[in-house]
Order: C-alpha cells, then sequence, then structure tokens
C-alpha cells in the first residue's frame, strides 16, 4: 500500500484570512455609509435638491451599506475567500 499525505492547514493562515476578509468587508461597509450619507447631505443641504431628515438621510446611507455587506457576503462566495472583492487579485 502507498502512503497518501495529507496536507495540514495551518490555523494561522485560516485566522488571518478571516481577519483579512472581515477587515475589508468592514472597510467596505463603512465607507460606503460614509459616502452615501454625505451624497444624501450634500444634495439636501447646500443644492436643495431633496427635501430628508437626518434619519431619512441615515436610513438612506444604512440602505446602502446593508447592499455593499451583502455584496461583499457574495464576493466571498464568488471570488477569492479572503476578499470582499469581485475583483481578481483582490
Amino acid at each position: 500500500m502507498s502512503e497518501t499525505s495529507i496536507p495540514r492547514i495551518n490555523a494561522d493562515t485560516v485566522v488571518k484570512t478571516s481577519a483579512t476578509y472581515a477587515r475589508d468587508l468592514t472597510e467596505r461597509v463603512v465607507w460606503t455609509f460614509l459616502g452615501a450619507a454625505g451624497a444624501v447631505a450634500l444634495a439636501g443641504g447646500p443644492a436643495d435638491m431633496l427635501h430628508v431628515s437626518f434619519w431619512q438621510g441615515a436610513g438612506t446611507a444604512g440602505l446602502a451599506a446593508a447592499v455593499a455587506l451583502v455584496k461583499g457576503i457574495a464576493a466571498r462566495a464568488i471570488g477569492q475567500k479572503d476578499s470582499a472583492s469581485t475583483a481578481p487579485g483582490v
């Protein structure tokens, strides 16, 4: 009988990969929220194009952040496991 070797998985690599993914996804969600909130505030304030309350603007930004969260989770299923991006090599 021939011996087969089972590759060993380094626990540090798994933790580092998960930490990288979580940091990447968190960064994307936070920046999406801030960008959407800034856009709504700009459009609703100085430009007077929208009439939104603070909570409507925060809700809009929160919805955009939720979409970014779902996109990041879906990207992990589609693309590389340690990235929240669908772009190859990220």
